[in-house]
C-alpha cells in the first residue's frame, strides 16, 4: 500500500518508520533541518525495543508523490486548514485520510444519526476548508495514544504507547479500515478498527479539555494538578460539563470522572502538550481541545460557565505570547 505520513515529526515519524520497516510503500512529507537530515541519511527511530533506520521517500512538496492509499494527517489541529490545498496532489478517487489529530475532529457530525447530522464546526474548520477540501467521505478517525519526540533533525525517539484506534464516521468495519488495521498491526503497532470512534475520542479529550489549559496557565504537572485540591476541583468541574455536553451527543463515558483524574495523576510529572506548546513558543491546540467542546455544548443546549472561563483564559495567555490565533 502507498501510504503518505503528512507532517512526519514525533507521532508522524513513529509511524512511518513502523510501517516502512514492515514493507510498507511509505513517503514522509516534512520540512526544515528534520526533512534535509531524513532525506540524507534516513529517518532513525530510538525505542526500548531496538534502534533502527529506514529511508523512505521524504519531500516538502507532496506534488513529488502522487495519489495514495491513505494520507496519514499526524499535524497539530491549527495546521491543517493550511495544508488542504498543498496536499491535493496526493488525494486520489479511493485515498482516505486518517485523521491522526488531537481534538474534536471537523468531520464530528459526518454521518451521525440525528437533528446535527453533517454539521459544521467553525472552531475546528471556520471556512468549512477541509470539509470542502479533504471532504468527510474519505475521513478515517484516529485516537493517538503514543508520546514520542524529535530527539535531533532526522531522529525520533519513542517515549511510551503504541495504539493507534481507527474508525469510520459511520461505524462501519469498513475494507480500507480493515486493511490499514492489517498493516499497522504488522508494523508492531496496536490498531483496533472501533465501531464508535467518538466514544474514544471523547474518553482522551475528556482529561485533555481540563489538564492541558490548566497546565498551561499555571505550569504545572499532571501531579501536580491533581495533587492540589483547588486545581483538582477545576478539573472535575471541567470534566463534569464536558461529559455532560457528551452524554446529550449520545456518548456515555467508560468510567467515572475520578478513575478519569486518578489515571491522569498516574502519568507523573508531565508536561501536557497545550504546556509544552506555550514554552516552545509554538501554536497550540486549544480551539480543538477547549473551543470546540464550547462549541459542542452551545449546539445541544448545555451551559459549560467553566469550560467557557479556561477557554477565555487560555486564550488569552497565547495571544499575549504571540501564538495565538
Amino acid at each position: 500500500m502507498k501510504i503518505c505520513i503528512y507532517g512526519a515529526g514525533a507521532i508522524g515519524g513513529f509511524i512511518g518508520a513502523r510501517l516502512a520497516r514492515a514493507g510498507e510503500e511509505v513517503s514522509l512529507i516534512a520540512r526544515g533541518p528534520h526533512l534535509a537530515a531524513m532525506k540524507a541519511k534516513g529517518l532513525k527511530l530510538l525505542s526500548e525495543e531496538g534502534d533502527f533506520t529506514v529511508t523512505p521517500r521524504c519531500a516538502a512538496d507532496p506534488a513529488e508523490l502522487g495519489p495514495q492509499d491513505y494520507v496519514v494527517l499526524a499535524l497539530k489541529a491549527p495546521a491543517v486548514a493550511g495544508i488542504v490545498e498543498q496536499m491535493q496532489p496526493l488525494l486520489g478517487p479511493k485515498t482516505a485520510v486518517v485523521m491522526a489529530v488531537n481534538g474534536v475532529p471537523w468531520w464530528y457530525f459526518h454521518d451521525l444519526d440525528g437533528p446535527w447530522r453533517d454539521r459544521r464546526l467553525k472552531t475546528v474548520d471556520p471556512d468549512d476548508r477541509q470539509w470542502r477540501g479533504i471532504g468527510p467521505g474519505r475521513v478515517l478517525g484516529c485516537v493517538v495514544y503514543p508520546a514520542a519526540e524529535v530527539a535531533e533533525p532526522g531522529v525520533v525517539r519513542h517515549q511510551s504507547g503504541d495504539r493507534f484506534s481507527l474508525g469510520e464516521p459511520d461505524g462501519s468495519k469498513s475494507d480500507r479500515a480493515v486493511a490499514l488495521s492489517r498493516a499497522m498491526i504488522a508494523a508492531g503497532l496496536k490498531a483496533p478498527v472501533k465501531p464508535d470512534i467518538r466514544t474514544e475520542i471523547w474518553v482522551k479529550l475528556w482529561g485533555n479539555v481540563a489538564f492541558n489549559p490548566i497546565s498551561a496557565l499555571t505550569g504545572g504537572t499532571l501531579k501536580r494538578i491533581c495533587e492540589d485540591p483547588s486545581t483538582r476541583a477545576l478539573a472535575r468541574s471541567i470534566m463534569n460539563e464536558a461529559e455532560a455536553v457528551a452524554n446529550k451527543l449520545g456518548v456515555k463515558m467508560p468510567i467515572d470522572v475520578e478513575r478519569r483524574i486518578e489515571g491522569a495523576a498516574g502519568v507523573g510529572e508531565h508536561k501536557t502538550s497545550m504546556l509544552q506548546d506555550l514554552e516552545r513558543g509554538r501554536p497550540t491546540e486549544i480551539d480543538a481541545i477547549v473551543g470546540a467542546v464550547a462549541e459542542l455544548g452551545d449546539v445541544v443546549g448545555q451551559d459549560t460557565p467553566y469550560i467557557d472561563a479556561i477557554y477565555a483564559l487560555v486564550r488569552q495567555k497565547a495571544a499575549l505570547l504571540g501564538v495565538y490565533p
